[in-house]
């Protein structure tokens, strides 16, 4: 995976912190679901405005709102670099132009040629066709992975000048037979000629009910 760099405009709203509340009122159920809806948004939005800078004016170089700190609980991980994707929500046609991609040439050059040309046109023109579950690939047997699938649960803290986003998100392991594992792969193929075997893929997903942005959208 490639390394996270450049700068990206974001958001000018307010500061804003949500906590989940229980509450026997319908109405503010309802406001609250949607104040979630508009928060979850917000982010996708951002990431697919920072992810069309990356591949027209960087060349696909991941910046830094690409690449959150992974933290549990209070304890910062600092010996592995986290690098997330954005899947489609269905992302059958778009794995399919990726393993093309891939496919069509072993020249590096030529894929990543390809890759950016791909990416930087329409891919990340519509931020609600994507799914909120982010993704990372990591590399066979990595104990970062294994305490995240034994814990179940991280924090993504993602940071890009003027906007943040501090995201509790639950953590599975994606199985090579669903479409989100296929994406994730295929993406990387594009960019890094040399993945090894054993590759993992990890899915994070977002609680928006404890998420918090700064500045906020609502």
């Amino acid at each position: 995976m490639q390394r996270c760099a450049g700068p990206d405009p974001a958001g000018e709203t307010p500061g804003w912190r949500m906590s989940s509340q229980d509450s026997n009122d319908g109405g503010t159920v309802v406001r609250l679901e949607k104040t979630q809806a508009v928060l979850r948004d917000h982010f996708l939005g951002w990431q697919c405005r920072l992810r069309q800078m990356a591949v027209r004016q960087a060349g696909g170089q991941p910046m830094q709102g690409m690449c959150p700190q992974l933290t549990f609980g209070r304890e910062t991980v600092t010996a592995a670099e986290i690098t997330v994707l954005i899947v489609p929500r269905d992302s059958f046609e778009s794995t399919a132009q990726f393993r093309h991609v891939v496919k069509r040439t072993a020249d590096p050059s030529e894929r990543h040629e390809a890759a950016v040309k791909f990416l930087s046109s329409a891919y990340y023109q519509e931020p609600r066709a994507f799914s909120d579950e982010l993704t990372a690939l990591f590399g066979p047997e990595l104990p970062l992975v294994e305490r995240l699938l034994q814990e179940a649960a991280c924090v993504l803290e993602f940071d890009q000048y003027s906007q943040r986003y501090r995201l509790p998100c639950t953590v599975r392991r994606i199985a090579p037979s669903e479409p989100a594992h296929q994406a994730t792969y295929w993406h990387n193929a594009m960019f890094n000629p040399n993945l090894p075997a054993g590759i993992q893929v990890v899915g994070f997903r977002p609680d928006w009910s404890r998420a918090e942005a700064d500045p906020s959208p609502v």
